[in-house]
């Protein structure tokens, strides 16, 4: 089928285009302000995009053209279609009729959680084997891409959204998505530019759980009472799961943090023990993500100990508190919260995470409620836990009435009045500044938006000074000019470069290191310093954050060769020699070992 997609560069649309384009349609689409990466992800796929909207756009004959719910129904590319007798159809619809009526439908909603728990639902049952498709509204830290089309008639993985479909379907996306398996995380009032009181999100939510078939299986937070009086509406098994007290299906027990703070809990259904896991991400409400996906992919008949590797190996979500950067022994945290529960949840599990200093709170009021003085109170309440709040200016403040908008300044003074520290700061470059004269070394920054922010995460890394950062496509040329510099080959590194963070000082990269990871082992490679920069322990700063995101990920150990720094690695961080037959049997595909060069193969168990 030929399918055309309106504002094809947006998170989701442009997830639905590589599906579609996987599954084996012919895919176009057109937008406005066409940047990476979106569009760098588009062009590798190779699927055409318009650059703006124009009705000769739809020259090449679409048999169906679907519209995104920012289109109005005056827009250009909506009226030729109409003109030319061509169906619309949305994002949702378009999913429903070619993918998931052949499909087991996992559907994951609620007010919080549903990247990170659709996300963990794809990664473990892909890692058991179960070849799920998938379709996320994120960037999995974990997968290969958001989307998936996986073995026909297995699980679909897909993120139930409650907001409105398109100008010609008002009703919320998830009507569409034919639930079979459903997780509903919580029900809060949201989206309040839709929706006009937290009775008529209830009302949206009752109506997904009842779409669920009597063979079918919801499981809901019972620690959320608004989830849990949705879930009445079922007509389905109901599973309920909690981490408090009160009746349960399922229960999560913490029993200890291992290096690196990954989390150990206990599970138990029906009051008997279930089995033992780790996750690696912080916080109660992951916690209770991670056991919401234990219990539905256990309704899958994914065993026990498939579960436990699926979630042991979990990496988390961009932008959900997605380490970006460390620089002066500071640690800059993204985060999507901006709704005051998301926030508070985000801000309790950060606190002590990367160190022992003081917690920063950045907040960028962007959403379509965050912008609304609808929450302006709750937000005291949830940024009132933190050392400093910083607070910027409303994006696009004209997007919410006048006498309905929210007001920063009157947040930072409440938060005066409640004795924490607090600014309004309206510009990037006056936060970063800020940021730069206030951190110290153990402290950490968080910044909440849920938009791009002006890049403040990265302002504000390179205003500290040697910044260590995860790698840009940008960045290839001047790593490849580093190591060769020093003569050290990385044949492949276009396709690690999630796993490649580079050393910044004064816009400049003066150092690289890589951690490839080959299931529950890495290989630390290219730690590479410029030759004019060597002997300022530059190299031990790049080591040791690569090792604590390994640690953060549940990594058994790390392995890596060397030549002559042996002395190095064994003294700074424990490292020891070892045979080549320890190391795991995947890892010798890695062109770390293609190369023939003779050096001194190490491990460091974690």
């Amino acid at each position: 089928m030929k399918l055309h997609l309106i504002g094809i560069c947006g998170t989701g649309m442009g997830s639905l285009a590589g599906l579609l384009k996987e599954a084996g349609h012919d895919v176009r689409g057109s937008d406005e302000h066409v940047y990476p990466p979106m569009s760098t992800q588009l062009e590798a796929q190779r699927i055409p995009v318009f650059d703006g909207f124009r009705g000769e756009n739809l020259d090449w004959g679409p048999d169906k053209v679907v519209v995104g719910n920012v289109c109005r129904r005056d827009h250009v590319e909506v009226l030729e279609a109409q003109r030319r007798g061509l169906q619309l159809t949305s994002f949702p619809a378009a999913l429903e009729e070619l993918f998931l009526t052949t499909h087991h439908s996992l559907v994951v909603a609620g007010t919080h959680g549903k990247t990170t728990t659709s996300t963990l639902a794809a990664s473990v049952l892909t890692d058991a084997g179960l070849a799920p498709s998938y379709l996320i509204g994120g960037v999995p830290m974990g997968l290969p891409r958001s989307f998936h089309v996986g073995q026909a008639g297995g699980p679909f993985v897909v993120e139930g959204d409650e907001y409105d479909t398109a100008f010609f379907d008002k009703g919320s996306k998830f009507f569409h998505y034919r639930p079979r398996t459903a997780i509903l995380t919580s029900v809060e009032l949201d989206h309040v530019d839709i929706f006009d009181s937290l009775e008529a999100v209830k009302a949206a939510f009752r109506q997904f759980v009842a779409l669920i078939p009597e063979d079918g299986l919801l499981v809901v937070c019972a620690d959320d009472a608004g989830a849990l009086e949705c879930a009445s509406a079922a007509r389905c098994r109901v599973e309920r799961y909690r981490l408090g007290d009160g009746p349960a299906d399922w229960r999560a027990r913490a029993t200890g943090v291992k290096p690196g703070g990954r989390t150990v809990f206990a599970v138990e259904r029906h009051g008997e023990p279930f089995g033992e896991f780790e996750i690696g991400l912080p916080g109660a409400h992951n916690l209770g993500n991670a056991l919401a996906v234990i219990a539905a992919v256990s309704g899958l008949g994914v065993a026990v100990a498939d579960i436990a590797h699926g979630v042991r190996r979990f990496a988390g979500v961009r932008r959900r508190q997605e380490v970006r950067g460390v620089a002066q022994g500071v640690t800059v945290v993204d985060d999507f919260a901006h709704h005051p529960t998301a926030v508070r949840a985000t801000l309790q599990a950060l606190r002590g995470r990367h160190g022992g200093g003081r917690l920063f709170a950045v907040f960028e009021p962007r959403s379509a409620t965050s912008r609304r003085a609808v929450f302006q109170r709750d937000y005291a309440d949830a940024f009132a836990a933190v050392d400093e709040v910083i607070v910027g200016a409303v994006n696009a403040p004209e997007k919410a009435p006048e006498g309905d908008r929210f007001d920063p300044e009157r947040l930072a003074a409440d938060l005066r009045g409640r004795g924490v520290a607090a600014r309004f700061l309206s510009s990037v470059e006056a936060i970063a500044e800020h940021l730069a004269q206030r951190a110290a070394p153990g402290d950490t920054v968080v910044v909440m938006s849920s938009g791009g922010f002006g890049n403040v995460h990265d302002r504000i890394l390179e205003r500290l000074g040697h910044a260590i950062m995860d790698a840009r496509p940008a960045d290839l040329p001047h790593v490849r000019a580093l190591l060769e510099k020093v003569n050290l080959p990385y044949p492949d590194l276009e396709a690690h470069l999630d796993e490649l963070m580079v050393l910044r000082d004064g816009g400049q990269i003066i150092g690289c290191v890589a951690l490839e990871q080959w299931d529950d082992a890495g290989l630390l490679r290219s730690l590479v310093v410029t030759p004019e920069r060597r002997g300022e322990g530059l190299g031990w700063m790049l080591a040791d954050t690569v090792l604590a995101r390994a640690r953060t990920r549940g990594l058994c150990a790390v392995f890596l060769t060397t030549e002559h720094a042996t002395d190095f690695f064994a003294e700074k961080f424990g490292f020891r020699t070892c045979e080549r037959s320890a190391l795991r049997p995947a890892m010798l595909s890695s062109s770390q070992f293609q190369a023939g060069r003779a050096a001194i193969l190490m491990k460091l168990d974690l």
